[in-house]
């Protein structure tokens, strides 16, 4: 008999142990709870393409995670690659019904606040918040990014937000210059089954105020938290428009409808509500802050 491929056995990597998923059900799927199923998968394509196919029949709360992405995807269809059990991959389907659709937007904020808030408690690591979906850590004195949020449009009232987080990556496994870890950034914990309770719980907490709420991001404080840990106001920065304009200020404020307001040098204060920001360091040319993007 030809023995299984080491790289398939449950237990080849006794560091990168597989996600509980009959232990996070039971802590998370339960009467009341936001959380109306929790399923587990060995490997995927996208664990948001595959939920949002889905989202038609299945109610609010779905969650699914995958222990390995082959094809996920970051904003601008960038790719997102990490070996398997590296990190966590997962999605969820909100269905806000009864909030105006032009407050939707807020949700993908919303997710960073919870991301951040949930692993500040469960790893004990510093994060921030590059606009309008990074996570960033700091390595060695580095803004380096260790997760993405990717929020899209499923069915006629569903919105999957998916979310992406380094674990456990070592240098030599990060998939470009400027990707982090939270073992790099010294979490306390990198037990994902914890990381991933903590992050869900947060989410269900803040996307409930939101809710309560009527989706206004300054009563429900979502607007305020993301203000707080947003490591891109009162910096310089670049947003790269599209059609292939971009527009260089001073990003002062995120706006109700989760724009971020950039001051330019002509004295006008334009709000951005798509496009993707770099960060200029102070004095650099833009050649020299090619490199920074995340």
């Amino acid at each position: 008999m030809t023995p299984p491929d080491a790289s398939d056995h449950r237990w080849s990597d006794l560091d990168r142990p597989p996600l509980s998923a009959a232990a996070l059900r039971r802590a998370l799927v339960r009467e009341g709870s936001l959380w109306t199923s929790l399923d587990v998968v060995a490997s995927v394509g996208s664990t948001n393409t595959d939920l949002a196919a889905r989202a038609g029949e299945l109610p609010e709360g779905a969650v699914l995670v995958a222990e390995e992405q082959t094809e996920g995807r970051g904003r601008l269809d960038r790719r997102w690659s990490a070996p398997a059990r590296s990190g966590l991959f997962f999605s969820v389907l909100l269905k806000p019904t009864g909030i105006p659709v032009d407050q939707w937007g807020w949700l993908p904020l919303l997710a960073g606040v919870s991301v951040a808030t949930g692993l500040s408690r469960a790893a004990g690591v510093d994060t921030a918040l590059k606009w309008p979906n990074d996570l960033l850590v700091t390595v060695g004195g580095e803004e380096r990014k260790a997760g993405g949020i990717l929020a899209e449009r499923a069915a006629a009232d569903g919105v999957v937000v998916g979310i992406g987080i380094n674990v456990t990556l070592s240098e030599k496994e990060l998939p470009v210059p400027g990707a982090g870890s939270l073992a790099l950034a010294g979490a306390v914990s990198t037990d994902r089954d914890t990381l991933l309770r903590a992050v869900l719980r947060s989410l269900a907490q803040w996307y409930g105020a939101w809710r309560e709420s009527g989706g206004d991001p300054a009563a429900s404080r979502v607007q305020e938290a993301y203000a707080a840990g947003c490591a891109t106001l009162g910096r310089t920065v670049r947003a790269e428009l599209p059609g292939g304009r971009s527009l260089t200020g001073e990003a002062v404020a995120v706006d109700g409808h989760g724009r971020l307001v950039l001051a330019t040098a002509e004295g006008v204060q334009q709000p951005v509500g798509a496009g993707d920001v770099v960060h200029l360091r102070p004095g650099a040319s833009t050649e020299e802050t090619r490199g920074t993007e995340e």
